[in-house]
């Protein structure tokens, strides 16, 4: 049987609709028709990906029929969406209130400060980004970081660096 994907002038790499992989075309194909189901596209494609490019936000569009402005109104609209590929390890400085009164916003100064990145940049190695988040749910280790999967709590700044060192 011949490949219509490839007779057509497609790609034939295993991929499917503009560089999707099949498990996320058939997540979007199962929950495009269900109310609410812009939400739960957008986190499975970044965690996909690791955040929603403008190809993939066109593609959600085309997939669903849903406006790119409104798909975009709602990637913006949420703080949780990234259009900015992260680092290969992603920093999360917590600034909750307990976090925050402990030298949260300190710490997250400190740890931009220390890999020479502004807020929404990556490193130039590519490996680190570093975001702020609301709470982490360990305010009784208050300052608290993640990287990646791996919780660092009762920061101080000087700690920053050997943290960072695992990583590289």
């Amino acid at each position: 049987m011949a490949d219509t994907n490839a007779a057509a002038g497609g790609c034939t790499c295993g991929e499917a609709e503009g560089g999707f992989p099949p498990a996320l075309v058939a997540f979007i194909d199962e929950w495009k028709q269900k109310p609410g189901c812009l939400i739960m596209i957008l986190h499975k494609t970044q965690e996909t990906f690791g955040y929603i490019s403008r190809n993939s936000a066109e593609q959600i569009s085309r997939m669903t029929g849903i406006p790119l402005a409104r798909v975009y109104g709602v990637i913006t609209f949420y703080h949780f969406f990234k259009t900015t590929k992260p680092g290969k390890h992603k920093v999360s400085v917590c600034l909750g209130t307990a976090c925050y009164l402990k030298g949260g916003g300190d710490l997250i100064e400190e740890a931009r400060a220390r890999l020479g990145i502004k807020p929404g940049e990556v490193t130039k190695d590519g490996l680190f980004s570093v975001d702020e988040v609301r709470c982490v749910g360990c305010c009784g280790l208050a300052p608290v970081m993640v990287v990646g999967q791996d919780t660092y709590g009762k920061l101080k700044k000087d700690m920053l660096p050997g943290i960072f060192e695992k990583y590289t």
